[in-house]
């Protein structure tokens, strides 16, 4: 063989191994993209809003279908955090809340609020996480979105008050006050901005 015609095939076969890759490249781009919107699709369907910046949010912070259903409890793991460390009460209290909205024992969100309970998470990721949970609740009609306001902060301070006081019960400290008072306000100012937000709110009878 020519050596012309050795380095015309030669220079084709690498030209096609180039394109073999791209073409794979390509495909497994789009396989990533589908499995990316078929997750966010079903955190949609769990946390019930259309709102795709904000299930874009929640998919960057790392939740996923399988721990959407912490999303609630974050608070409530952020105020255990106020002093520096969770208290077993504190984590108890947190386990037991985890328990009534489905989380079972072993599963993947509970294996992620474990932790969580261990490891705190970033301030970002705190931050982010609220203002998440406030643009969801102003797509709930006005009283759900009190009631879920009022419950939310009524589990922060059970939280709140389980590391003081009389037997570990009863207190809260002035830093755990002032986070309270954040998410407060933070779930507050969601609510004041909802008319620069495009979140499509739910029916009433849903």
């Amino acid at each position: 063989m020519a050596e012309g015609d050795a380095l015309a095939k030669r220079g084709r076969a690498l030209e096609e191994e180039y394109f073999r890759r791209k073409e794979e490249e390509l495909i497994e781009k789009l396989r990533a993209r589908g499995a990316d919107a078929s997750a966010r699709q079903q955190l949609a369907e769990r946390v019930d809003v259309a709102d795709q910046e904000v299930l874009a949010d929640l998919q960057a912070l790392g939740y996923t279908p399988d721990t959407i259903r912490l999303l609630h409890l974050v608070p409530l793991v952020q105020i255990a955090w106020a002093e520096g460390g969770v208290s077993n009460r504190e984590r108890r209290l947190i386990v037991e809340a985890a328990r009534s909205r489905g989380v079972d024992s072993g599963s993947t969100a509970d294996r992620q609020l474990a932790e969580w309970l261990d490891t705190r998470p970033s301030e970002a990721f705190f931050e982010r996480t609220l203002r998440a949970v406030g643009a969801i609740l102003e797509s709930h009609p006005e009283e759900e979105r009190k009631a879920s306001h009022r419950d939310l902060l009524a589990y922060c301070s059970a939280i709140a008050s389980a590391s003081g006081g009389i037997l570990g019960f009863g207190t809260i400290s002035g830093e755990e006050r002032q986070l309270l008072a954040h998410i407060s306000d933070e779930l507050s100012r969601n609510h004041a901005e909802a008319a620069g937000r495009v979140i499509a709110p739910r029916d009433g009878n849903s």
